[in-house]
């Protein structure tokens, strides 16, 4: 069967997301890390949309947190593949978060992260390439190409000289 292409509006993601006490440390703003397991997740899911297989992480890029989300804020993360490889993707993800007060929104981080779908031994298998259809997508798609390429060449330089510590 042939590896037809997909859209990447057929792998959109949108969670929402409640702040409760129990996600905030002790200045009532979410830990990180929370942040960071609703992005996997939300990625992990476009991912095995898009792949229609079992997906795991690759990597994250860097996270910038650029407001903090308060308690009893809602939080609006969203995720799309950008770009498909032979057998990875790279998974955009956006959150956002709202005062359910006043409905104010703020952009509080976007983040890279890629996907490899795996076969039912556990391998690396095909996935479909990425059709983008907008101008929008057609950006994502040709920046996710550039981070591609800067992704390959870190885990060549970590693989050959690995972190001393």
């Amino acid at each position: 069967m042939a590896n037809l292409g997909k859209p990447p509006r057929e792998s959109n993601v949108i969670m929402t997301e409640l702040v409760l006490p129990s996600d905030t440390n002790a200045l009532g703003t979410i830990f990180g890390g929370k942040v960071m397991a609703w992005i996997d997740i939300a990625a992990a899911i476009a991912a095995a949309r898009h792949a229609r297989k079992s997906v795991v992480t690759a990597s994250i890029d860097a996270l910038h947190f650029l407001q903090p989300i308060k308690m009893g804020q809602v939080a609006h993360i969203r995720a799309s593949v950008n770009f498909a490889g032979r057998t990875s993707m790279e998974v955009g993800v956006r959150v956002d978060s709202e005062d359910q007060l006043t409905g104010e929104r703020f952009h509080t981080v976007t983040a890279y992260t890629t996907f490899v779908a795996l076969d039912a031994k556990g391998k690396p298998t095909p996935v479909p390439p990425i059709l983008p259809e907008s101008p929008e997508e057609k950006r994502r798609f040709e920046e996710a190409k550039m981070r591609r390429q800067a992704r390959i060449r870190l885990a060549e330089d970590l693989k050959n000289n690995p972190p001393a510590m």
